[in-house]
């Protein structure tokens, strides 16, 4: 390992030690979304810590192939589920009432196809419990940040078309409006003005609303630099295609700049 590899790596373990001291007092709660992940779940989970400040839980969004079997290998790892398949939004809006229900005061969302790296975890936590942040976005083309094997049309559309898009609409300077690995308090989704509960947004319309309703009410938001690093070919890229999925993405910033929804 290289001397910058190894001052990266100390770094984040500091980071996350003193994430797991503060979070004592904020209960977080990391959230994992598989469908259908196979051995990518299995690759996910076992690069968390095994000693960590937060609880972490694995939405299952109605996988059919044994993924479900692969989580359960890892012991301190809780898992909800869907009976069938309802899509992105749905499973964020499940892991949400579960959360206020807990009465958890933080939420970070993971990818579970191996592309985010939990020991960034601590970089989207400590500006909420440190530094009075509401919701901290993470970007791989911040300086910092990092992206690889990414689909050369995924590279273009996250990197260039959403954000200027993003930008423009809500008149804030975004670099990755499209990223899913994030932290945000759960008190954001109680506030009236924030309607997650539309069917419209069972998708993967729901994050960059989300995203967008925060900036338009007010609340203290960041960018921070991740990694966004795509597993290799044999095991899938993705599972949004190239023209529904990213119309998906790109309706809310439409429907909502254009007064269409609320």
């Amino acid at each position: 390992m290289s001397e910058p590899d190894v001052a990266n790596t100390n770094a984040h373990l500091k980071s996350g030690l003193r994430m797991q001291q503060e979070a004592l007092n904020s209960r977080v709660l990391v959230a994992v979304f598989c469908f259908n992940e196979n051995v990518k779940i299995e690759r996910t989970l076992s690069r968390f810590p095994a000693k960590r400040g937060y609880d972490l839980i694995v939405m299952n969004d109605g996988s059919t192939d044994d993924s479900v079997k692969r989580i359960r290998k890892f012991h301190g790892v809780s898992i909800l589920s869907h009976l069938e398949n309802k899509g992105a939004g749905a499973s964020v809006r499940t892991v949400h009432q579960y959360a206020l229900n807990k009465s958890y005061e933080v939420l970070v969302l993971v990818a579970g196809n191996d592309k985010d790296d939990p020991l960034l975890i601590p970089r989207l936590v400590n500006p909420i419990i440190e530094d009075g942040y509401d919701f901290v976005q993470g970007s791989c083309y911040l300086k910092g940040g990092r992206y690889g094997k990414m689909p050369i049309y995924r590279v273009i559309a996250s990197k260039y078309v959403h954000p200027l898009i993003f930008s423009l609409i809500t008149r804030r300077r975004i670099t990755d409006s499209t990223n899913g690995f994030r932290a945000y308090r759960t008190s954001l989704l109680k506030d009236s003005r924030i309607n997650l509960d539309q069917d419209w947004l069972n998708k993967y319309e729901l994050e960059p609303y989300f995203f967008y309703k925060v900036i338009k009410s007010g609340y203290k938001m960041k960018e921070v630099p991740v990694s966004k690093i795509y597993p290799p070919r044999d095991l899938g890229y993705t599972k949004m295609r190239p023209i529904l999925g990213w119309w998906s993405i790109l309706k809310p910033i439409f429907y909502l700049g254009l007064g269409i929804r609320k």
